[in-house]
């Protein structure tokens, strides 16, 4: 092509023109063209193209490499990308930046098999997982153990007796601690459980060293915070992670305020590097003051929404349940604010201006969030809200109904489906399980369908998603035909979930999901096609580029 700069992003190598080159001043503000096999537009007027044109952040022309290449004209840049996929900027619809960034530096306990185990990767704890003089980690999980059982403060060993050791569960609704730190937290036996929360106790009624959701709170009244240095390192960390596995944002469930206040400054100064759609902590003392600021809209950070945390985690039993545990009779698990609490809460944040996001997991709490949502619908004659309920794991078919006829989105995860299907039905019994992780219903009803992982619950690779999201399988391919099969999502559904959906959820379907003309340049080029290729090859694509508003935030083979 003459008068085009070609830059060449194939298998195993690219070339970057050095900057401050003439060529690269003659062309800095030129378009940029980029060709694939396929691109994926997710634009029912022109589904798949060759090219795509990128000028001033946005798409300017979507087609085959001729179409585009004369619309961009004689001195657009050319990226050769190969033999790969694009498809719309992918979003995770539900994940947590800081908690990430957290678990990328801390203790990591996914998949331990046993207490063995675990105390071995304590002991060899890196530096970067101490808050002050605390051990901090995250991701245990006792379903994979062999005993299978909460863990107590003597499973933790003698070793670090005199360290004050947090660890929490993969769900982030249970505490793991030892002796040294409930001593500094001042648990014993003679401590109440608070409202919406269990201190897990010994038969003796001594405290075992697990503390589930709001029992949380007494640790972390005392529980150094990180550093400030800590605390910028693992938010770049984070975001660099994210946008290695192909996400062009994120939408951030219940953000502390510092956390805000540090990607606010990174927006302003354009260091940002990816979407992100914040959600207020509306469970701390924090939804005060964020209450007081109301919305905010930066250059690529967005804080629209606020997250409510109803009930607990299935695995830890605290997702609130309308009938007894199945496997623990006499027990419906916790609700983490009162009816008339959750109310006033909903009510002010919406009053300011806020779409309102819910955690709720069992059937109970899914119940309540409807329930609260249509009240406040009615008194305020607002409809097009686009409340989330967060997860909607265990629902009654009436519940689905009202999910989609209202105007509600389904924020769900399809990992998780795919990481609690072991366990899931001893948990509610065959006749719940029907109502649970429910896509297809929800579609049927009329929800809209955002997917993320609940990152770093679940890992957050977005093409992991999508096989689980298609399979309902784990990564070798059990069970057969897929867990509750009937509820798996199309290659295109699932595709959808991740871009179209999370616009939709986020207000933004008119601004990005779908590469047509005047959207945002915001994309990914997959090493698979992730709507015909098989699922399994799902598990071994890779990410070759990520690009947010026409940046190349990812690139497979740079240096």
């Amino acid at each position: 092509m003459l008068g085009a700069l070609v830059l060449s992003v194939g298998a195993g190598c690219s070339r970057r023109v050095p900057e401050g080159t003439p060529a690269e001043q003659a062309v800095a503000d030129a378009p940029t063209v980029y060709v694939a096999r396929r691109i994926r537009t997710l634009d029912a007027a022109k589904p798949e193209a060759q090219a795509l044109a990128v000028r001033d952040g946005k798409v300017l022309a979507v087609g085959t490499r001729e179409e585009v290449l004369a619309a961009a004209g004689a001195t657009a840049r050319v990226v050769e990308l190969g033999d790969v996929t694009v498809v719309p900027g992918l979003t995770d619809s539900h994940g947590h930046l800081a908690g990430l960034g957290q678990a990328l530096s801390s203790v990591r306990l996914e998949g331990t098999a046993s207490l063995e185990e675990v105390r071995q990767r304590l002991e060899k704890a890196p530096s970067t997982a101490y808050q002050g003089d605390w051990l901090v980690g995250q991701g245990w999980d006792q379903n994979d153990w062999d005993t299978q059982r909460f863990p107590t403060v003597a499973d933790m060993g003698e070793r670090l007796k005199d360290t004050p050791v947090a660890m929490w569960r993969i769900d982030g609704h249970a505490l793991w601690l030892n002796g040294a730190a409930l001593k500094r937290a001042g648990i014993t036996r003679d401590t109440k459980d608070p409202e919406g929360g269990t201190i897990v106790r010994l038969p003796g009624g001594d405290p075992s060293g697990v503390l589930i959701d709001n029992a949380m709170d007494l640790a972390m009244k005392v529980l150094p915070l990180p550093t400030r240095e800590q605390h910028e390192a693992r938010l770049h960390a984070a975001l660099e992670h994210c946008a290695r596995v192909g996400l062009t944002g994120v939408h951030d469930a219940g953000m502390d305020l510092r956390t805000f206040r540090l990607l606010q400054t990174w927006d302003k100064a354009g260091t940002l590097p990816l979407r992100v759609y914040a959600m207020a902590d509306g469970q701390s003392d924090e939804r005060v003051q964020y209450l007081k600021d109301g919305p905010f809209q930066g250059k690529l950070l967005t804080m629209r929404a606020v997250k409510l945390l109803l009930d607990g985690a299935l695995g830890s039993r605290g997702a609130a349940l309308g009938a007894a545990y199945s496997d623990e009779p006499g027990h419906r698990g916790l609700l983490l604010l009162s009816p008339d609490e959750y109310a006033a809460r909903v009510h002010a944040f919406v009053d300011r201006g806020f779409q309102v996001a819910t955690h709720a997991i069992g059937d109970r709490a899914n119940t309540l969030v409807l329930d609260t949502l249509l009240r406040e619908q009615a008194a305020t004659g607002k409809k097009d809200a686009r409340h989330r309920v967060e997860h909607a794991q265990i629902m009654t078919d009436e519940d689905i109904t009202r999910l989609g006829a209202n105007g509600f989105v389904a924020s769900v995860q399809p990992t998780h489906a795919t990481s609690d299907m072991p366990w899931a039905e001893k948990r509610v019994g065959p006749e719940r399980i029907q109502g649970a992780y429910a896509w297809q219903k929800m579609k049927a009803a009329g929800a809209v369908l955002a997917l993320g992982s609940d990152f770093p619950v679940e890992r957050p690779d977005v093409l992991a998603g999508l096989y689980a999201a298609r399979t309902r399988q784990d990564a070798s391919g059990q069970p057969p035909g897929g867990w509750q099969p009937a509820q798996r999502l199309s290659g295109e559904e699932a595709l959808e979930g991740f871009t179209v959906g999370a616009a939709y959820a986020s207000f933004a379907e008119d601004q990005r999901g779908r590469l047509k003309p005047g959207q945002d340049a915001d994309f990914v080029a997959l090493s698979v096609d992730p709507v015909d290729a098989p699922p399994a090859d799902l598990l071994t694509g890779q990410v070759r580029l990520t690009v947010v508003a026409g940046r190349e935030v990812f690139r497979a083979d740079a240096k």
